[in-house]
């Protein structure tokens, strides 16, 4: 992959637009740059200059998990980004590179780690029952959004990280905004400097009380704020680093709603997918497993890396200092791993799709994103057994000039 020998001249500069995508489209200018070829360059609506893309399936797994290309370097820079606004907190896991992102992972592992997960199944699976259960009572038709996806994100990802249920409601305005690409740079800047004021004061009186929360309540081992008090404490983490890690999982888990709802939105589009699924429960983990890899999760890219050195790619030098961003959608739709990637194959397998990210920085939440979906399905599928979409496909309505794609709605009936 790397070589010493002469290298081709530089792709043109792309300009990659922001786009208004909806459904589960896939962004037509990704795909006009996987067909250009395996490296490109692009600039995006903002930040200076341009950036390198990577969109091969093993292209992405090698920039990620090399240490050649740094995160930590990113700081500080106006990469080229599609983001107005761009401020990373001190201390935010997503930019450490190892050993500091080994450190302040493990912080959270008891929480994310297999086990932590598997403590966390039987309640989760009581409270999107619960909440399907009070939709089926006050019976159809009904908004899968606001009665079961979105409240179960919440409180999932609430519970964990020992967020008491009086906050949750401002907890889930300032997720909103710090996401939102149209409320303005200034409110984004403020919901976050206040969520990760929040933060560190409930870590302090996490420490102060021995792990119980702001109400007295014995918080238990698997409470994010308890761990991360307990880092703090042995001097594992510092306190900056603390409520940086507790803001982004907070945000990431109740991300985690869009996730479920563009599921969602493809089974009920798909009345044959959804079909199959009631007949095989055995299937759903696996399908569970496709629909992360077809579904754009995002819009355009996320974080960009480093070049620490020259790297020679596919006869192309990238130099010292060059930002790089590699695209986990084009590599899930690689031909060369996935035969066929635009037909959705709940009997794809192998299946090494990348929506989780690879390398160091493989998304910590991945376990408790597939435990929702898993949930999510068994719960619609096993108790609501003729949910469909209450509108065609064309009438949802998606949200909007955010990072992070999802339906605001989904009509449904049974």
């Amino acid at each position: 992959m790397t070589t010493s020998e002469e290298t081709l001249g530089a792709p043109p500069v792309r300009h990659w637009p922001v786009l208004r995508l909806t459904g589960v489209d896939f962004d037509p200018v990704l795909a006009e740059l996987m067909r250009e070829g395996p490296i490109n360059r692009i600039q995006l609506p903002n930040g200076e200059g341009w950036a390198w893309l990577l969109t091969r399936h093993d292209d992405v797994r090698l920039v990620t998990d090399d240490p050649r290309f740094s995160r930590a370097e990113v700081a500080g820079r106006q990469v080229t980004r599609w983001t107005p606004r761009f401020a990373p907190r001190p201390g935010a896991m997503t930019l450490a590179d190892t050993p500091d992102h080994a450190r302040l992972r493990r912080a959270l592992a008891p929480a994310f780690d297999a086990p932590g997960i598997a403590r966390l199944r039987a309640t989760a699976r009581r409270k999107v029952e619960a909440a399907v259960d009070a939709m089926l009572r006050d019976g159809p038709p009904a908004d899968l959004v606001a009665r079961v996806l979105e409240p179960f994100a919440v409180t999932v990802i609430s519970d964990l990280m020992g967020v008491p249920e009086a906050d949750r409601e401002e907890m889930r305005v300032r997720t909103r905004r710090i996401l939102s690409l149209t409320d303005g740079a200034e409110a984004g800047e403020r919901a976050e400097r206040d969520m990760t004021a929040y933060f560190a004061k409930a870590v302090a009186e996490h420490r102060d009380s021995g792990g119980r929360d702001s109400g007295g309540r014995d918080s238990g081992e698997e409470d994010v704020l308890s761990l991360l008090a307990a880092a703090v404490g042995r001097g594992d983490i510092t306190e900056e680093e603390a409520s940086a890690l507790a803001g982004s999982l907070q945000i990431g888990g109740e991300a985690l709603t869009h996730n479920t709802g563009r599921m969602c939105f493809v089974l009920l589009s798909r009345p044959d997918l959804l079909a199959r699924l009631r007949e095989e429960p055995g299937l759903r983990p696996r399908a569970v497993e496709e629909l992360l890899r077809y579904v754009p999760h995002r819009n355009a890219v996320g974080l960009s890396r480093i070049a620490l050195e020259d790297v020679v790619l596919h006869g192309v030098r990238i130099r010292a200092g060059d930002p790089v961003y590699v695209s986990y959608l084009a590599a899930n739709r690689d031909p060369d791993v996935f035969p066929d990637p635009e037909r959705i194959d709940f009997d794809r397998d192998p299946n090494p799709h990348l929506a989780f990210g690879h390398g160091a920085h493989r998304c910590v939440g991945a376990g408790l994103a597939r435990l929702e979906a898993e949930l999510v399905v068994d719960a619609l599928l096993d108790r609501v057994p003729g949910l469909r979409s209450a509108v065609p496909p064309a009438e949802v309505r998606w949200r909007r000039d955010a990072l992070i794609r999802g339906p605001e709605a989904l009509p449904v009936t049974w």
